[in-house]
């Protein structure tokens, strides 16, 4: 059984309008996604901004209410529990958030920060508790005496630091990373995925990462899922989307993606168009506005998630399983 199972989740936000905001529409944020997660990968979530990266990762946890699926986390279905409930089931499931600079209290010493999980859950009090902190710091390469600082007395490598000691403060099993790094310097960014790779190792953590960076991904995931307007359109383990990539969006991905040896030229795909509204996304296929290789077919059934022998997942007329290379 794998860890989390998501069923067909869908996350769809109103859009109203005129003087009462009377609903005229929705934006359909994630739009049918099914994916698995096993224990102990790391699962890379990557796409444009704007596609549902961040809505899909908290929808698991339910940080975000989803408009309808499932969510299942261990066998439990998470969409089934009270308040209560979730909320002690998310001494299992963590985040780490975007922004460094956002997501911490400036009101709140770190040791407050980083410890006010083991209060919340009960786990720790007192000294053990200001223990437990204080070996999180180390942990995360941060030192004893940053325990009474704020945040604003850290720069943004060490504050993301500290965003992942609190994550790690109540032992879970699942961790959502939503572009963890993105707002990091390349040297930072490195320091960063080194260390929450040592640390999947040494707790068997199980990580969701989300990115737009492909650069990052390779280098952290075992497993790659490609999203496009609230879809996903491909998925396949990391060595596959880089050597073998099918759909045409994950092409023109991996084309953007620089490489480091001047002698070395690759060809660069480039997508006609705009990303279309998810107020009114596309009939058919969702990207089928911007393909090159889009048929007849295309303009109107939308095509299925299919996967090869391989566990190789792709959602393309034209290039799906069996279908053209």
């Amino acid at each position: 059984m794998s860890l989390l199972e998501i069923r067909n989740l869908k996350k769809y936000f109103p859009v109203g309008s005129g003087l009462f905001s009377r609903r005229t529409g929705e934006v359909k944020a994630v739009d049918g996604v099914s994916l698995t997660v096993e224990e102990g990968e790391t699962l890379g979530l990557v796409g444009e901004s704007g596609c549902g990266k961040s809505t899909l990762g908290r929808s698991i946890l339910r940080l975000i209410e989803p408009t309808e699926g499932e969510v299942f986390f261990q066998g439990t279905n998470l969409l089934s529990l009270s308040q209560r409930g979730i909320r002690d089931m998310r001494r299992q499931m963590q985040i780490i958030f975007q922004d460094p600079y956002a997501s911490l209290n400036p009101r709140m010493r770190v040791g407050e920060t980083v410890g006010e999980g083991l209060e919340i859950h009960k786990l720790a009090t007192g000294k053990k508790k200001r223990d437990r902190v204080m070996e999180l710091l180390n942990q995360v390469g941060l030192r004893e005496e940053h325990y009474d600082r704020y945040p604003h007395e850290f720069s943004g490598g060490q504050r993301q630091r500290i965003g992942i000691a609190r994550a790690l403060a109540v032992n879970p099993k699942f961790i959502v990373a939503d572009e963890p790094v993105s707002s990091l310097d390349v040297s930072i960014q490195a320091q960063i995925i080194n260390l929450m790779q040592e640390l999947q190792e040494k707790m068997h953590l199980t990580y969701f990462f989300i990115s737009h960076d492909l650069r990052v991904v390779e280098h952290i995931s075992h497993r790659v899922a490609i999203m496009y307007l609230g879809k996903i359109v491909e998925i396949a383990r990391s060595e596959t989307i880089y050597q073998d990539a099918k759909h045409p969006y994950t092409r023109a991905l991996l084309s953007a993606v620089p490489i480091p040896d001047p002698q070395r030229k690759k060809e660069r795909i480039i997508l006609q168009g705009d990303v279309p509204s998810p107020v009114h996304p596309p009939p058919g296929c969702s990207f089928h506005p911007r393909c090159s290789y889009r048929e007849h077919i295309c303009d109107k059934v939308e095509p299925k998630l299919e996967f090869s022998g391989d566990a190789h997942g792709v959602s393309c007329h034209v290039f799906g399983p069996g279908k053209r290379v």
